[in-house]
């Protein structure tokens, strides 16, 4: 394979159009590969952006149509997590089974040794496990380090990551200085998929599967009416509708009788969770006890805590108790820095 030949996931904004430029100045031939997870006339206009930009840079540029494996892999997954009554991490599951996964086989294809993405995150070879590991970018406030944990080992030492040293300030400031038509785009937010918001992308896709229940007590006394179980996660205090004395909280979810059971606030404090589906690139018995920081969801700033594993689950074991487990969110790992692995949170 060629190691100065690079694939570059391109979406047309201003992070990875930049990064063909910081790869090429590295010395990079960069090809950039553009993915369309649906037909709709708000992607066709960032897929143009991406074209021209390939051509500004003079790049090979790929366009792949994803519509069918990403509403298998990535959608369904999101429905049957709120239907199930978790809350689902769409897009860490994008990330690892399908952008990643394309664009290491587009590289494979092309010949190409390494896949670049925008992501603010770095690789670096640790000497204490003596493996190259994800580790966070220098602008703590826009890592994404958390979003790629569940990348296989061999692949991290394929991974470049051209934005690791800036912030987006500069990033922006760099896109316009060489005359980059998207240097002042706005950031995309929220799920690409449900641009309205997943509350009404749910209500559009399972539609009459939706239904009123009831909110209840631990007892099981009514305490008021909910709009559908899948609409409402667990830790949520805001937009209830209910007219009580004090503020509640939603303990759990009852897919089965339809109804969420509300509580105290000390009630989603957890000293352990279980991780299922964990993955690490080290061998687990590296970091089985080892204190590590544990981050639940992606805005957490983490917690001190460590992995145990018993009975052949694996659990994070927190310090002090934290009420920031959702289930279906992912809790990842990271010491020193290091991205060790992660799972998802059941309990």
């Amino acid at each position: 394979m060629n190691r100065k030949k690079v694939v570059l996931g391109m979406s047309g904004g201003v992070d990875s159009s930049t990064s063909v430029y910081l790869l090429q100045e590295q010395g990079y031939e960069v090809i950039g590969v553009t993915l369309n997870h649906k037909k709709e006339e708000s992607l066709k206009a960032e897929i143009e952006a991406a074209q021209r930009v390939a051509k500004f840079f003079e790049i090979k540029h790929i366009v792949i149509d994803i519509e069918d494996i990403f509403q298998k892999q990535v959608v369904d997954n999101f429905l049957e997590g709120y239907s199930s009554g978790i809350t689902p991490s769409p897009c860490v599951i994008c990330d690892e089974r399908v952008k990643m996964k394309i664009l290491f086989d587009i590289a494979d294809k092309e010949g190409a040794y390494y896949v670049a993405t925008g992501h603010y995150c770095s690789t670096e070879y640790s000497e204490e496990f003596n493996k190259t590991l994800l580790k966070k970018a220098e602008d703590s406030k826009k890592d994404q380090s958390y979003m790629l944990y569940r990348l296989d080992g061999d692949k991290i030492p394929r991974l470049l990551f051209p934005l690791f040293k800036y912030t987006k300030v500069e990033i922006r400031e760099i896109g316009k200085s060489i005359g980059l038509e998207v240097h002042d785009k706005k950031d995309s937010q929220g799920i690409c998929f449900a641009k309205k918001g997943y509350i009404d992308f749910l209500k559009a896709n399972l539609g009459e599967k939706i239904k009123k229940g009831n909110f209840v007590d631990k007892a099981g006394k009514v305490m008021g009416e909910h709009e559908g179980y899948q609409l409402y996660t667990i830790g949520q205090r805001r937009g209830l509708n209910l007219k009580l004395p004090r503020a509640y909280f939603i303990v759990a979810i009852n897919p089965e009788k339809n109804e969420i059971v509300l509580g105290e606030y000390n009630e989603l404090a957890r000293k352990r969770v279980e991780l299922g589906e964990f993955k690490t690139p080290l061998n687990i018995e590296e970091i089985i006890g080892k204190e590590v920081i544990g981050r639940p969801r992606f805005s957490s700033f983490g917690a001190k805590g460590k992995i145990l594993q018993e009975s052949g689950k694996i659990y994070f074991e927190y310090e002090e108790e934290s009420v920031q487990n959702a289930p279906g969110q992912h809790l990842v790992i990271y010491y020193e820095d290091f991205v060790l692995g992660g799972g998802m949170i059941k309990y």
